[in-house]
């Protein structure tokens, strides 16, 4: 895999009652040449483990997997369990809205929700190596725990893995208000222009009810296409990273202003939220 030239997808949101929306989008892709995609699985939405509430959703994910797509696990519930202080708070409504499930929880809440998590889409004889968190708000100890529990996790400006940093922006729209709606499609459409050397592209099931997403899109896919940019998966670019591929090796644990630049840019992608009860 060359690294000065990939594609990585991944599709948000994956659960029970995004199936048919999921699958269908993962046809669309795949009709537009794009052969390896990352599915971001919520393992309980709505507080119900994914393989009891849709044993067909498993057994789709194991296929796609035997395909080459990987999962990674996209938080737990995919619903806001705690109540941050502001500023953070803004922020986490900003990020994900209901979604932004880590923000004021502590550690032990955020460890105990990862690995339940991580277990539940083990028991469908899926592995999770990667983790994204639900509208990319991410904490100080929920960074620490992904160190440690998962080979790498994503936030909007890169992914991380133990051998350092991969700098990688995620183009992502915005479906959650108006706003995000209006502003997102051109705001993508511009900042793919200078996309280096792994481009990454959000794809939730919401964009496939706005005609301008579908079209930034289908756009996206074609200069991809242009570029003559290989699809892969997240697990690909991080064994790739192993093998000495590129990985910002200068960057060791975030800094105190790092921290706050990537809060800064956190608030320009944001997850929809779907609507489930709280973990006890």
């Amino acid at each position: 895999m060359s690294a000065g030239s990939v594609l990585a997808v991944a599709l948000h949101d994956v659960e029970p009652r995004s199936f048919a929306r999921s699958r269908e989008i993962r046809e669309w892709l795949g009709r537009r040449g794009v052969g390896r995609v990352t599915l971001l699985v919520i393992p309980a939405a709505d507080l119900h483990p994914i393989g009891a509430r849709s044993p067909e959703l498993a057994a789709w994910l194991r296929r796609r997997v035997a395909c080459g797509d990987a999962v990674a696990q996209h938080g737990l519930v995919h619903q806001a369990g705690g109540r941050p202080r502001w500023p953070r708070r803004t922020l986490a409504a900003w990020q994900g809205g209901a979604a932004a499930e880590f923000p004021g929880l502590d550690r032990d809440d955020a460890a105990r929700r990862v690995a339940t998590g991580q277990r539940l889409l083990r028991e469908i004889e899926l592995e999770p190596h990667g983790f994204v968190a639900p509208g990319y708000a991410y904490t100080r100890p929920l960074r620490a725990i992904l160190a440690e529990s998962h080979d790498w996790f994503a936030d909007l400006r890169a992914i991380h893995c133990p051998e350092g940093k991969i700098p990688a922006r995620a183009l992502c729209l915005g479906s959650s208000t108006t706003l995000k709606r209006t502003l997102s499609p051109p705001f993508v459409r511009a900042a793919a222009r200078s996309t280096g050397e792994i481009m990454r592209l959000d794809i939730h099931p919401e964009d496939f009810d706005q005609t301008s997403h579908v079209e930034t899109l289908k756009l996206i896919l074609d200069q991809a296409r242009a570029q003559d940019r290989i699809a892969v998966t997240y697990d690909d670019i991080r064994f790739q990273s192993r093998a000495g591929g590129a990985v910002d090796r200068r960057h060791g644990p975030a800094q105190p202003e790092e921290r706050a630049r990537e809060d800064q840019d956190q608030a320009q992608g944001a997850a929809a939220g779907v609507r489930s009860m709280p973990i006890a």
